[in-house]
């Protein structure tokens, strides 16, 4: 292999350095400019601020000197530039590592940053002394990145790394770790990476990095000269972020002190009152087609939806599977009474899946429940496996206890034989128990004798569920409420799970339930996995929604946690030689949800589990909040393009990451999705953030490509203390996603479900505890207002109103073609009522109050 030449600057190199190519530049800066609303002056004539003059390299008035640096491990890379005064001034962050789980990694340790001979840069740092990886990063102009790779080496403990440019335009990189040098060829575009097999032999000299004093400490990176016109593009660039990070903070006035002082900044003036006045002027001559089904819902198991929530299991750990997913947890979590006569065991399980048992000999047990059971004055189904440990007869109660140990209800069950079978029986609790229904109720299984005998996989369900499917019935009635047009499951983070081996995998979610494989779960719990595919397809099915299963695209999530081996985040990916059989999983998923059972044996699973007509699946999303790697985008295109080609019927959704514009992953994915879209039909955006960025942004997809992929909103929502200011900045979001409706296919606000003490984010949509009390924050509220008022017309409208105070106003109207319906969303964020003269399609006056939002139906 060759091995590289020490460049050194030149006086070539240095012109190279010269000739960046602006204009690009400049067409990035009028963008964020335009997004952000900051007034943008042509940016090759722009001058620098006069507090901080750029020094100028005597003789080259167009070059300035820039320096490129970490201040510390966790705070990425930065950019520095010289003044006139030997000064040097620190403008922000350009990049930050994305490298493995929150917390714990994401640092940035000796970057090496270069430029290329295309003007374009490169930058490599260490990331810990603990995983084989090192990252690498790629920018055309120090302001926008691509997606960060993480090359996967023979070696922990990388020190140090360096990287020097071949006359071939691929790169030639050396790496330090605790045992040697070692050296790596790249490619010229820096996706592909090789090791060598041999020790590198070079001089120190090659990490050697420049030194600079920046903010009074002194620091390592490395020097540069640029053209003065790129270090202002650099600096407008974090000044415009900086005003729109500002305007992102804005609060809503809550009051008419504060909607007065917000005006005066504004230099408006509001006569006094109680009201504010305006007309909106309906132009039914002017509409457009938008999407029928904007309105759905996102699933996923995180802050315990699933088991202890939507599914209406009673019993935890009822397969005594729990294997350190938390800290102290075990088989016998949740369970009490397991005794030395009492033990669990594996061997000759129930299931491959499903292997540990309890054996129990005449001492009762119980389970807790989800931190207790309740009940009430109904039945309730039980089941469960037995076998006879020496082939004799056992006799076992099953019982629902009180706090007094009393018994609640109860009935028999006659265990025979050596075998597992299955048992079944019902619970009723009727009047004749006269004690209290409270949390405290347990669930016993009394055996009588010595005789040992093996029990798993026990359950206690209510027979009223939701339309008899297993389903909690009140959280189903409530989600059902809403009126989604769409389910999207399983997940979010937890279908790519944590680490390879915690990808979720569909195939594992049906079928039989103690063939089922239950996994930990990424927001760290168990997943039992009763409720599956199976269930997530019945579930759309019986609220008359289409379902969207989302499957992992090749990689976990770029959180993970390392494996065995100190890997990282995206670990590399599945292996390329077992993508085939992935691949062929996500086909055999059309084939289950849509097949002929006659021919099919998917289809002939689902039929056999009590569904022979097809599920009639349209859609099928790969992928979800990835970072947009090498690794990701190599296995991603090859599930998209397979899906496609094998079910052109099917609509491929795509993924963009986690964030919004001017996200890395943002503009890789959607530069993915536009260079692919014969594979791709839609990507799913995600983006959380404060009430101030929806009001702030309302013209977000106003400018959208209309002949790329559609988008689907996919996991949404504003954060922050004030409940209501979220829901009125999503209510003013979704008016303005309606009018883009024709480009906006589908949204789902996010996260759905939390149990009350188990949240693992905030805000969520709807709380609920054992009981059936169940709150319905305002975000519901207003989910349920435009689902329940849906159209696939979009009808134009003019709002005449001051722009300071439309700012806080929304309006939509959209025509319903099937049920002829017309309606009017307002949603008023100011704190005095709205007084609405609305003409042009049935005149009337319509009020809102301050801070609320109504429909009306024209």
């Amino acid at each position: 292999m060759m091995k590289p030449k020490y460049l050194l600057f030149s006086a070539a190199l240095l012109a190279m350095t010269q000739a960046v190519a602006l204009t690009p530049v400049k067409k990035q800066i009028s963008k964020v400019a335009a997004r952000n609303k900051v007034a943008a002056a042509s940016v090759a004539s722009a001058p620098i601020d006069k507090d901080a003059p750029a020094y100028r390299i005597v003789g080259k008035d167009s070059t300035c000197q820039i320096f490129v640096y970490s201040p510390a491990a966790d705070q990425g890379l930065h950019l520095a530039y010289l003044t006139d005064d030997d000064r040097w001034v620190d403008v922000g962050q350009l990049c930050a590592s994305d490298f493995g789980p929150w917390g714990s990694e994401k640092k940035m340790y000796r970057p090496f940053v270069m430029k290329a001979n295309d003007g374009t840069w490169r930058a490599l740092w260490s990331v810990n002394t603990r995983s084989p990886q090192f990252a690498v990063a790629y920018s055309e102009d120090l302001v926008t990145w691509r997606p960060q790779d993480y090359p996967i080496m023979k070696e922990k403990g990388i020190k140090d790394v360096a990287a020097y440019q071949m006359d071939d335009g691929s790169f030639d990189i050396y790496l330090k770790t605790a045992k040697g040098k070692r050296y790596v060829h790249a490619d010229k575009d820096f996706r592909t990476f090789e090791e060598d097999s041999l020790e590198a032999t070079a001089d120190d000299i090659l990490w050697q990095r420049d030194t600079a004093t920046i903010n009074g400490k002194l620091v390592e990176g490395n020097d540069f000269e640029i053209p003065a016109i790129h270090l202002n593009y650099i600096r407008a660039w974090h000044k415009a972020l900086a005003e729109e990070n500002r305007e992102n903070s804005r609060l809503l006035p809550h009051n008419e002190a504060e909607l007065q002082a917000y005006l005066k900044e504004k230099n408006v003036e509001l006569a006094a009152g109680n009201e504010v006045s305006a007309q909106l002027q309906i132009k039914a001559q002017k509409s457009h087609r938008i999407s029928d089904k904007l309105i759905g819902i996102f699933f996923e198991d995180i802050s315990r939806a699933a088991d202890g929530g939507l599914c209406a299991e009673l019993l935890q750990n009822g397969d005594f599977e729990y294997n350190g997913e938390r800290k102290g947890w075990n088989a016998i979590t949740a369970w009490q009474g397991l005794t030395s006569t009492s033990v669990v065991s594996s061997e000759n399980g129930v299931s491959r899946n499903n292997p540990h048992y309890a054996i129990l000999g005449e001492t009762p047990i119980y389970n807790i429940g989800w931190e207790g059971i309740t009940v009430k004055r109904a039945a309730y189904d039980v089941s469960l496996y037995a076998r006879c440990m020496d082939g004799k007869k056992k006799q076992l109660t099953v019982a629902l206890v009180d706090a007094e140990n009393q018994i609640v209800a109860q009935a028999k069950l006659k265990v025979q034989g050596g075998e597992w079978n299955e048992y079944k029986t019902q619970l009723v609790i009727s009047d004749k128990y006269k004690g209290e229904l409270d949390k405290d109720i347990r669930f016993a299984v009394i055996p009588k004798g010595k005789n040992r005998v093996a029990v798993d996989m026990l359950s206690l369900m209510p027979q009223d569920t939701y339309k008899g499917h297993g389903l909690r019935k009140d959280l189903a009635e409530v989600i059902a409420d809403l009126k989604p047009r769409f389910v999207r499951f399983p997940g979010g983070c937890m279908l790519h799970g944590q680490g390879l081996e915690n990808i979720y995998h569909w195939k594992e979610s049906v079928g039989p339930l103690k063939d089922r494989k239950p996994a930990k779960n990424i927001w760290n719990y168990h997943q039992t996995r009763k409720l599956g595919f199976f269930e997530y397809f019945q579930w759309c099915e019986d609220m008359g929604a289409e379902p969207l299963p989302v499957l992992a695209a090749g990689v976990p999530c770029q959180n993970s946690q390392p494996n065995a081996d100190g890997i990282c985040g995206q670990q590399g990916g599945i292996p390329m030689s077992e993508m085939p059989q992935y691949v062929q999983d996500v086909l055999d998923l059309v084939e289950w949800a849509n097949g002929d059972p006659a021919t099919s044996k998917w289809a002939k699973m689902r039929a056999d589990a009590g569904h022979p007509a097809p599920f009639n699946l349209k859609m099928v999303g790969i992928g979800n909040e990835d970072l947009i790697s090498t690794d990701f985008e190599k296995r991603y295109l090859m599930i998209c393009k397979a899906l496609k080609e094998k079910h052109p019927e099917i609509e491929v959704i795509g993924t963009v990451g986690p964030f919004h514009y001017p996200s890395s992953d943002y503009i890789e994915g959607w530069k993915i999705a536009k260079e692919n879209k014969q594979w791709i039909d839609a990507v799913d955006e995600h983006y959380y953030e404060k009430p101030g960025w929806f009001i702030n942004h309302q013209d977000y997809y106003d400018n959208y490509d209309r002949k790329a992929p559609k988008v689907y909103l996919g996991e949404y929502a504003a954060n922050g203390n004030n409940e209501l200011d979220r829901a009125l900045a999503e209510g003013i979001h979704l008016c303005n996603v309606e009018r883009n409706g024709d480009v906006v296919e589908m949204t789902s606000y996010a996260p759905l479900l939390c149990k009350n003490g188990y949240s693992n984010w905030n805000p969520d949509m709807i709380y609920f505890d054992n009981s059936e009390k169940i709150r319905l924050t305002e975000s519901y509220k207003m989910q349920k207002m435009f689902g329940q008022h849906a159209g696939d017309t979009y009808v134009v409208s003019e709002l005449n109103l001051s722009a300071a105070l439309k700012r806080y106003v929304g309006t939509s109207v959209v025509k319903n073609s099937k049920t002829g319906k017309t309606w009017l969303k307002v949603v008023n964020a100011l704190p005095r009522t709205l007084k609405l003269q609305v003409s042009g399609l049935g005149d009337k006056v319509v009020e809102v109050k301050g801070r609320s939002a109504q429909v009306f139906e024209l």
